[in-house]
């Protein structure tokens, strides 16, 4: 099987049951965003050295391509698979526990510290992307409430993944200063 089409060319693609639509549509931005937080958990995975955090990382890139394909699929046609409340009580339960491991969070931190901190980091900003993308599309079409849930929980879970593996290497949180001085002193 060939992996191009030309079906595209005109700028154009296929939505699940055949109907077309630009590739700009707010559909395709909402799953090429959720596609893009994908592939940027997976280069987190492909840098990471904790098993247990791949494990997750690999079970959220599982649900995010299940969310892809719901929000593929026209409101006017059943979704194959979905995204449930079961999914993002689960997100609930890793963010407690990521959180219960680190330090309270007293003011707001920068992303950085480890590579693996960092890339969660970036990651955690591509997924507030695609749920920008998602809040979009819910205000022209229907939308899952649960899908806008999942997104906006996996960011929250990104985030305190972040500080628990800055904490587990020994890295503490960088704190956000305003109005610092630059490395100038201007």
């Amino acid at each position: 099987m060939k992996i191009y089409t030309k079906r595209g060319d005109d700028g154009h693609t296929d939505l699940f049951g055949g109907r077309r639509v630009s590739k700009h549509a707010l559909r395709v931005s909402a799953y090429g965003n959720v596609d893009e937080a994908n592939a940027a958990i997976g280069l987190t995975i492909a840098r990471c050295d904790d098993e247990q955090t791949c494990e997750i990382l690999r079970r959220i890139q599982s649900d995010l391509f299940s969310l892809g394909t719901e929000l593929a699929t026209p409101e006017d046609k059943p979704a194959q698979v979905t995204i449930s409340d079961n999914q993002v009580a689960q997100l609930e339960r890793w963010i407690d526990e990521a959180s219960e491991r680190t330090p309270e969070l007293r003011n707001f931190v920068l992303p950085g510290g480890s590579e693996t901190a960092a890339n969660l980091q970036l990651a955690r900003t591509i997924v507030r992307r695609a749920e920008r993308s998602i809040v979009a599309l819910a205000e022209c079409e229907a939308v899952p409430g649960s899908a806008v849930a999942y997104v906006n929980r996996l960011s929250d879970l990104l985030f305190a993944l972040a500080r628990w593996t800055n904490h587990k290497a020994g890295v503490g949180d960088i704190p956000w200063t305003p109005n610092c001085a630059g490395p100038e002193g201007s």
